[in-house]
């Protein structure tokens, strides 16, 4: 028979529970229901792109062309570890009139990480994000999509909004364009919010190649559709 927790063991198993329970947020399904704000469903007529994990040198340069050749916006969720190698890319990125976001300084999961190390690690970013590209963002979104206590935290004193998605590409695996647009566009709705990857940095090499041959696939199901591709200010806010 297994025996109740007491003392010093049951306050620990409490405390993990707590800082684990915003976890709960990284189920899709239950994401959109319970928290759209936080899943990214925004304002009626069009959706919302975001990329993860760049700047990168070569992938980030390609999805910026891809998107300027079908006048799309988007909003770009840095790693700072990333600008700090490729800041050129990161200006680059503003410079073309795309958002400019949070995605922490290292890809670490936030539920492996205290409060203190995950507030270190996004004022860190926040701050480098800022100063590269002359841009303040206003939107973080941990490592993973994987939210704990201390992540809630970390961004509300930052003055930072979490954001995570309802469309996703899985394009951070081997995988192909096709795929990748299918997988997309098997869950997005209007008012939705896609994650995309300009960046192979956490995942397979040159995976980023899929994402940029998928955006035409995608393109095609959001113009007959009448959306509008939008960065996140302006689907969340406006």
């Amino acid at each position: 028979m297994t025996r109740p927790l007491t003392g010093f063991a049951a306050v620990s198993a409490l405390a993990l529970a707590s800082q684990g329970a915003p976890a709960l947020t990284s189920i899709g399904p239950l994401r959109r229901v319970l928290w759209p704000n936080l899943a990214g469903v925004g304002a009626p007529g069009g959706v919302a792109l975001t990329f993860d994990d760049g700047p990168h040198p070569d992938g980030t340069p390609a999805v910026l062309a891809a998107l300027a050749e079908l006048s799309w916006s988007a909003t770009f969720f840095l790693l700072g570890s990333q600008v700090t190698l490729y800041p050129e890319t990161a200006r680059a990125i503003a410079a073309a009139g795309h958002e400019v976001a949070v995605h922490g300084y290292h890809h670490r999961n936030h539920l492996t990480r205290s409060p203190a190390a995950i507030l270190d690690d996004l004022r860190s970013a926040q701050g480098l994000i800022a100063d590269v590209t002359g841009s303040e963002p206003r939107w973080c979104r941990p490592p993973y999509g994987v939210l704990s206590t201390g992540s809630l935290r970390a961004a509300r004193t930052c003055a930072l909004t979490p954001v995570l998605w309802t469309a996703w590409g899985r394009d951070w695996a081997q995988t192909t364009p096709t795929k990748v647009a299918r997988v997309i566009l098997r869950d997005l709705r209007v008012r939705g919010t896609i994650l995309l990857h300009d960046s192979d940095c956490t995942s397979t090499p040159e995976s980023w190649r899929a994402t940029v041959r998928a955006l035409p696939i995608i393109a095609e199901r959001i113009q007959k559709s009448g959306w509008s591709v939008r960065t996140l200010t302006t689907h969340l806010v406006n």
